[in-house]
């Protein structure tokens, strides 16, 4: 289910809107299209930009996906990516899934780090 944030919305958890700044500062840091982060099971964040080589590309969310996995997290808490896309790729959620499960909330948000939408690792975007 895909939720959207309106004006009658709860606020963002302090929480979430930590990983969605740090993607956001991520993107700006690396002039890359999108930047992610991730919050895991202990609370540990990780954070990065797209990877862009001839040799590999991986989206922002992919890849701090992948450095929380090579750090040894074992579940992830939370995701945000920060894009001009309207939504979270299939991809990109299948990745949190892998390390989170379906349930694990995914965060869209635009580049001025206003939050798009919510939606879990396994669910349908609208």
């Amino acid at each position: 289910m895909l939720a959207r944030m309106s004006d009658e919305a709860a606020p963002l958890d302090p929480e979430d809107r930590k990983i969605i700044t740090l993607a956001r500062s991520a993107r700006a840091r690396n002039g890359v299209p999108e930047g992610a982060a991730v919050r895991d099971e202990t609370g540990r964040t990780y954070v990065a930009g797209t990877v862009a080589l001839d040799s590999l590309q991986l989206s922002a969310l992919q890849t701090a996906v992948a450095m929380a996995v090579a750090s040894g997290a074992t579940s992830l808490e939370a995701a945000a990516v920060v894009t001009d896309a309207e939504g979270a790729a299939d991809a990109d959620r299948a990745a949190v899934r892998d390390l989170g499960g379906p349930g694990t909330p995914v965060l869209v948000a635009g580049p001025d780090g206003t939050l798009r939408s919510t939606v879990p690792a396994g669910g349908t975007p609208a």
